[in-house]
């Protein structure tokens, strides 16, 4: 593992989204500038007996880009979504693996906890406990217990295999588990990775849809939900004084990631530089950050001390943003202790407020949004936001994106459990005379 002077640096050379608020990188980013919310009511199945009947449904989806029906056969709904969003990332870098360097890259995936279609939840329960109680013998002959085919879109790790499958990847691959705070992470491992020399480019990203009868309950059992079903495109809103809780979304973000002297010998396009990874534990509730935000601290304070960055380098922060009560006030504590007065300064949103929580795919998708933010010059807004709470004192973006030269972006992601993660990205032009890899 290289350190100090020598350490490799990591650029972002492509991006791929799918999201509520668009199918490609294009409709979601001018989605995310307007405002303009992915909620609604839900569609995917009858939910006219749970307390939340809306969410944030991608829509009007089908692969375009990848059509193999024997890999497709294997994929469940938030895995179409992910093949989608990693092969626009590697068209969009206009880079693949070959057989020559095959094991040279990685993958690292933010993978949901649903493994299980919920259809084939129902088709087993009729079959196998029709009258209440489970005959066990009857799953000998239950269709999903014996198909193979759902046995394998079950797996944990199943996304990870379709992707290597599909791409060729045969270096380091890894699938990461932990809640909201996967996505983040499997960019900062995927950082990780690359510096130590385990291999010199990695697709890496995020992946969920728990819009299922399953999912919505579980929410809405912890009354995390937003119920504001007569008003969807308003239900998220980040730390507004109103904020009842978040609104479900699904979808896939992925980012391909190079060594930045080999990125910059290919000539690619370098929208930014992954320039810092931090994490905690906060091992305070099993659903809530604690209120000083001391979990949320350790990991932005990680992310800036890996990057050589200071609190006054930092200009845009995307936030974890969840529009429940107590993560906004955690998230707002923890800002406010790690940038002191420059709290007042940087700008924040969450871009939750419209595309609602993607949960293990959230991280991922928000990196995508820090890392265009500084290709285009512009911070997308924090949607919603008309009453003030004086507990979460930000700077945020409202009304309309702000455009400037945004020189570092810090995008938080915390995640149920306790998992705490925080990812910094830098402008290329701020590579220009550091130490370490530079163009």
């Amino acid at each position: 593992m290289s350190t100090g002077a020598d350490r490799r640096r990591v650029a972002v050379t492509g991006v791929g989204l799918v999201t509520p608020v668009g199918n490609d990188v294009a409709t979601t980013w001018d989605a995310l500038l307007a405002g303009r919310s992915g909620g609604g009511p839900i569609t995917l199945f009858d939910a006219s007996g749970f307390s939340t009947r809306i969410a944030a449904e991608v829509k009007g989806f089908a692969n375009a880009l990848v059509t193999d029906r024997k890999l497709l056969k294997l994929a469940n709904r938030s895995h179409r979504f992910m093949l989608e969003a990693a092969e626009q990332a590697l068209a969009d870098a206009r880079i693949r693996p070959t057989a020559d360097d095959a094991t040279r890259w990685g993958c690292a995936v933010g993978a949901g906890m649903m493994t299980a279609d919920f259809e084939d939840l129902v088709d087993t329960h009729a079959h196998c406990a029709s009258g209440g109680e489970l005959d066990v013998d009857r799953l000998l002959d239950d269709r999903p217990a014996n198909d193979p085919l759902v046995f394998c879109r079950g797996q944990a790790a199943e996304g990870l295999a379709l992707l290597t499958r599909r791409f060729g990847i045969h270096g380091y691959a890894t699938s990461v588990h932990t809640a909201c705070a996967s996505g983040g992470q499997a960019l900062g491992t995927a950082l990780k990775m690359i510096r130590r020399g385990r291999v010199d480019r990695v697709l890496a990203g995020g992946f969920d849809s728990m819009i299922s009868p399953v999912g919505i309950a579980g929410f809405c059992l912890l009354s995390a939900l937003s119920a504001d079903n007569d008003t969807p495109q308003r239900a998220s809103r980040p730390f507004d004084a109103t904020r009842n809780g978040f609104l479900l979304g699904e979808g896939a973000g992925f980012v391909v990631l190079e060594d930045w002297a080999l990125a910059r010998a290919r000539g690619a396009r370098i929208y930014a530089e992954l320039a810092g990874d931090g994490n905690s534990l906060s091992s305070y509730r099993i659903t809530d950050s604690p209120p000083d935000g001391d979990g949320p601290i350790q990991a932005m304070r990680q992310a800036l001390a890996d990057a050589r960055a200071t609190p006054a380098d930092v200009d845009y922060i995307n936030a974890h943003g969840t529009s429940t009560s107590m993560n906004d006030r955690s998230e707002s504590a923890a800002i406010h202790a790690v940038f002191g007065a420059d709290a007042a300064r940087v700008a924040v949103s969450s871009t939750k407020s419209t595309m609602g929580h993607l949960i293990a795919a959230a991280g991922a998708v928000e990196g995508v949004v820090c890392a265009l933010a500084i290709a285009q010059g512009q911070m997308p807004v924090n949607a919603n936001y008309a009453e003030r709470d004086p507990d979460c004192d930000l700077n945020l973006v409202v009304g309309a994106p702000r455009r400037q030269r945004v020189r570092l972006t810090m995008s938080n992601s915390f995640g149920f459990g306790g998992s705490n993660s925080c990812i910094v990205m830098r402008h290329p032009e701020e590579v220009d005379g550091r130490p370490g890899e530079g163009p």
